[in-house]
């Protein structure tokens, strides 16, 4: 499989020490080796991410040419290859931030290798589902970036950029993935990629696509399209994990809060999070997927996938994920957070630990 031209590419792409708003900067990484050496619980969570960097240390990259997770019922050998290649993304990320908090190299050329493999053999297929498995790589080279070899960093960030290039290609306006929950992983990705590789053309494009889809994704009564066309919470939350997730980078690279920021239609990332709050508390309870309009929807149930068996209650932990992103913007999402994982911990997930030393 050949990849495509990258003379584009790198005419808008700045090889440069650059600010680190995917990742973590120098202040915010000393922010969190004091968290890690104050409370056990991040400590417990640092520690986790320190067992996978060690481990991954005596292991090979298991790079796929193409990710292949979207519209793949469980089962599915190309399904089954993908998961198991993307385990490389968590050890990339382990890596690369135990080089980064404890500056032993060993872990660096470790990550760099895994990125590199990654970026020698994987061919971006510009699917938005597929590529929204690419987070955690994405913020490994973020916090690499400033200290990898020119030929590496030049490799990665081609394959970055590619991934990032491939999203914009393959966008259909006027179809329902152009504001559905594909558009918003779309969004994030091109977003997240365009400030780790400092490239305007990819954050410009995420920056006014974030407003657009507030407006088009999102519903005034809090709701949102997925949840109209899926009849699923399941969607809605799907649809809130990379609009927050990008909300939270934009936030920090320029200041401007999309989290509460209201479109003229009068809808919101707050207002949506909010509208899915009653679910997530137990004061209501959501039959999923029961008048879904997806015919895929229906083969996963008859695949056996119990989740998405019409009717199935949903799972109030499953809406985890939107309040551990929504506690950047709103720390009292924590008291939720530690019901729901029936825990007193500080910080019973990562991403908890990463927001104290970024917000």
């Amino acid at each position: 499989m050949k990849k495509i031209s990258l003379v584009a590419v790198f005419a808008i792409c700045v090889f440069s020490a650059r600010a680190q708003y995917v990742s973590l900067n120098n202040n915010e990484l000393d922010k969190l080796k004091q968290l890690v050496a104050a409370d056990p619980s991040a400590k417990t969570r640092f520690n986790e991410l320190q067992r996978i960097a060690d481990a991954a240390l005596n292991e090979a990259p298991n790079p796929i040419d193409t990710i292949r997770s979207e519209g793949k019922l469980a089962g599915d050998p190309k399904k089954t290859a993908t998961g198991l290649a993307l385990k490389d993304m968590r050890k990339m990320y382990a890596l690369a931030l135990l080089y980064r908090t404890g500056g032993d190299k060993k872990y660096l050329n470790k990550a760099v290798e895994y990125l590199a493999a990654w970026s020698k053999f994987n061919v971006p297929n510009g699917d938005p589902i597929d590529d929204t498995n690419l987070d955690p790589a994405v913020e490994a080279y973020d916090l690499l970036k400033n200290d990898m070899d020119a030929a590496n960093n030049k490799l990665i960030m081609g394959w970055l950029a590619q991934s990032a290039q491939m999203e914009i290609n393959k966008f259909k306006p006027g179809r329902e993935t152009s504001y559905n929950n594909w558009h918003s992983h779309r969004l994030k990705e091109i977003g997240e990629i365009g400030f780790a590789i400092t490239n305007d053309k990819f954050t410009q494009y995420a920056v006014a696509g974030i407003k657009e889809q507030i407006g088009k994704n999102l519903l005034p009564d809090g709701s949102s399209v997925d949840f109209k066309l899926r009849d699923a919470l399941h969607y809605h939350v799907y649809d809130l994990e990379p609009l927050l997730k990008l909300a939270i980078i934009i936030k920090r690279a320029t200041g401007v809060d999309y989290y509460n920021y209201v479109s003229d239609q009068q809808t919101s990332i707050k207002k949506s999070v909010e509208w899915l709050l009653p679910y997530l508390k137990g004061e209501k309870i959501h039959g999923e997927f029961v008048n879904s309009t997806v015919s895929f929807d229906k083969k996963r149930a008859n695949n056996g996938e119990k989740d998405y068996i019409a009717g199935t209650p949903f799972n109030p932990k499953n809406g985890v994920g939107v309040l551990e992103l929504t506690e950047y913007f709103y720390p009292d999402a924590i008291n939720l957070i530690q019901k729901l994982k029936a825990t007193d911990q500080n910080y019973p997930d990562w991403q908890l630990v990463l927001n104290k030393v970024k917000r």
